[in-house]
């Protein structure tokens, strides 16, 4: 069985979660590396995976000639990668079945895919779902957790070269001074990116 989804990070995901349910799937997704993706190929047509997720760019060269089943987990972008992904089942004369999981925002979609078979798509519904929970927020599942904010290397850097060996900050008197109380040092700490006296965090 091959399953198809729309990105690499939820191709993940759902590789993990079959094996979690007790599948033998794997994951093709562009952040393998070299062996790990050809160890998911060879484990695929030899059998020792059940069912390979995949992207479509990660599913290019797949060449196996007995996958029973297509899943799109995900709807394709165009109707063109409908027909390429439902094409790698029933190959060298054999059958074959493809299933798409569709929401109401896929339906033009599917009228257009529809109108490039010429032929209409059949509708099924799963006895055992409950299509009256409503659909959870796009991606929401399989978002990346948030990144830990980097720590600010150049003022450390600045810092460091306005002291170098010998080097003595400056001191500027001030009127405070000619009063008979100590100086006050002035000047500003260097801030990358600082602005108006402003940090300004890049992205």
């Amino acid at each position: 069985m091959l399953v198809f989804t729309r990105t690499k990070h939820r191709a993940k995901r759902v590789g993990e979660q079959l094996v979690k349910a007790g599948y033998r799937a794997a994951s093709l997704q562009g952040n393998l590396s070299q062996n790990r993706r050809q160890a998911a190929l060879e484990g695929f047509r030899d059998g020792t995976f059940q069912i390979l997720v995949a992207t479509d760019i990660a599913a290019r060269g797949i060449d196996v000639s007995q996958v029973s089943h297509v899943i799109n987990y995900d709807m394709p972008d165009t109707p063109e990668a409908y027909t390429h992904r439902i094409g790698r089942t029933g190959r060298a004369a054999r059958t074959g079945d493809a299933f798409t999981l569709t929401t109401i925002e896929d339906a033009p979609m599917v009228r257009t895919i529809e109108r490039l078979l010429g032929a209409p798509l059949q509708r099924r519904t799963i006895k055992e779902f409950d299509y009256t929970v409503p659909a959870p927020k796009r991606d929401t599942e399989f978002a990346r957790p948030p990144r830990e904010p980097r720590q600010a290397g150049k003022p450390e850097r600045a810092k460091k070269s306005a002291t170098t060996a010998g080097s003595q900050p400056q001191k500027v008197a001030s009127p405070s001074a000619e009063a008979g109380k100590p100086p006050r040092r002035t000047g500003r700490k260097a801030t990358a990116g600082s602005t108006g006296g402003r940090a300004r965090l890049s992205h």
